[in-house]
């Protein structure tokens, strides 16, 4: 049983369901479009350098919500520990094919067992914009203290007021879920109230396939 409980949303199975059919074509896409491929995007690529160069001998790092593992490998390329876990398990059948080196294991972002200071790393790239709004801070607490003092998280979600509901996406896959978007300044002090430490912030504006982004690392003191 986790130490710290983290309330389960509501919509938590609808949502892993709508991953589970969109996982083909997204991994169909990574492959054939550069979809999630941060090397295609320079301040994308440098800000998981910088995670990654601050990481270093810190401790493993935990990819929260990796998708088709596109991050987690690269990562691994830099030689770092890494670990990535996503909601969907048709996701992770693709991350384990796309990423064989790799480990990869089924978990929600709610639902990890992480012991007190045990990790050097944690990302929740492009992957906690689902988690409710009352969640999502219980989930950044909880990272925190599965930090290593001295580890980094790093995040980037969707910036903006609303929860957007989403009903196709990938391709026109049919979907059921809700973007929780965050203005910048709330979202960082989420961060800090979790009892960690930004660093550094990358704001991005909207360009024509997405809208506005936000990048935070942080660090927990020690």
């Amino acid at each position: 049983m986790r130490a710290h409980h983290i309330d389960r949303p509501a919509d938590l199975d609808t949502v892993r369901e709508s991953y589970d059919r969109v996982a083909d074509n997204y991994a169909h896409m990574v492959l054939t479009t550069g979809l999630g491929d941060i090397r295609r995007h320079p301040w994308l690529k440098a800000s998981i350098d910088a995670f990654a160069d601050s990481v270093g001998e810190l401790g493993p790092v935990l990819d929260v919500g990796c998708g088709p593992g596109t991050v987690t490998g690269y990562l691994a390329e830099r030689g770092l520990d890494v670990r990535g876990v996503d909601l969907s398990p048709r996701m992770i059948e693709n991350a384990r094919r796309l990423h064989p080196r790799c480990r990869f294991d089924v978990c929600s972002a709610t639902e990890l067992d992480l012991a007190d200071a045990s990790l050097g790393g944690v990302l929740g790239w492009w992957s906690l914009f689902n988690l409710p709004r009352q969640v999502l801070p219980q989930v950044l607490a909880h990272f925190a203290r599965a930090l290593r003092p001295g580890g980094y998280l790093i995040t980037a979600t969707h910036v903006g007021d609303e929860d957007a509901p989403r009903t196709e996406a990938y391709g026109g896959v049919p979907v059921r879920w809700t973007t929780h978007k965050w203005r910048p300044e709330p979202y960082v002090r989420l961060i800090e109230q979790a009892g960690l430490h930004p660093v550094a912030e990358l704001r991005l504006p909207a360009d024509e396939q997405v809208g506005p982004g936000l990048v935070v690392m942080a660090r927990r003191p020690g």
